[in-house]
């Protein structure tokens, strides 16, 4: 369940409409996360205001404030839902590989998946518009994690040797991808879904590249 800004003192919510209290708070938190979503993703410029969030998801800013204290952290955590699905997609993927070939494939085929199905979480992942500075702070902390976990991946896919260069190696293939990714999401390259997902999986393996320059042949 996640975390409310209820106080412990406070009496427990009144089931209503055959719902349970807890359940409301769940369903408004995840309206308000939902809204979130659809104004960082939104083309015109503009900040992303208590008023503007509680309006889009249908709700009175009382109900705002059960779940968060203010618009930096309901942003975060809109950001953190993201970034948590698109590990938890990739690394699952990854895991159900049988070679190293095949892992990176899945993980690759995994992220755009989610991208590509939501646009709006591409946007908010990878997209230059930042409409929020906590965006920026949060893409710090996501950069870090992939790159442990491409890190990790490599060690334990093709035996990379922990040190310096196997972490210099992760930063720039996260980069590389998100950049990319970033890219596509706006429109500024010309692949469809099954190209880029080749093209990722070239340039991430490099036995990979011929199958990746196929695609402009």
């Amino acid at each position: 369940m996640p975390p409310s800004n209820r106080a412990p003192t406070e009496p427990p919510l009144r089931d209503y409409g055959g719902e349970a209290g807890d359940a409301r708070v769940a369903r408004r938190r995840a309206a308000l996360i939902e809204a979130t979503l659809d104004l960082l993703a939104e083309p015109e410029a503009g900040a992303v205001t208590v008023r503007g969030i509680c309006s889009r998801a249908g709700l009175t800013p009382r109900y705002f404030y059960e779940s968060f204290a203010g618009v930096d952290e309901l942003v975060a955590a809109t950001y953190d839902e993201v970034i948590g699905e698109l590990a938890q997609a990739g690394l699952t993927a990854f895991a159900a590989g049988t070679d190293s070939r095949d892992k990176v494939a899945r993980a690759v085929r995994a992220l755009v998946d989610v991208v590509d199905s939501d646009r709006r979480k591409g946007s908010l992942m990878f997209a230059d518009t930042m409409r929020s500075p906590v965006v920026a702070a949060k893409r710090n902390e996501s950069t870090q994690l992939f790159v442990g976990l491409t890190t990790a991946s490599a060690i334990q896919a093709i035996g990379a040797p922990p040190g310096p260069v196997t972490t210099a190696a992760a930063y720039f293939q996260v980069g590389g991808l998100g950049r990319l990714l970033a890219t596509w999401v706006e429109g500024g390259i010309d692949l469809d879904r099954e190209a880029l997902i080749s093209v990722c999986i070239g340039m991430l393996l490099p036995d990979g590249l011929t199958d990746a320059f196929a695609v402009d042949r």
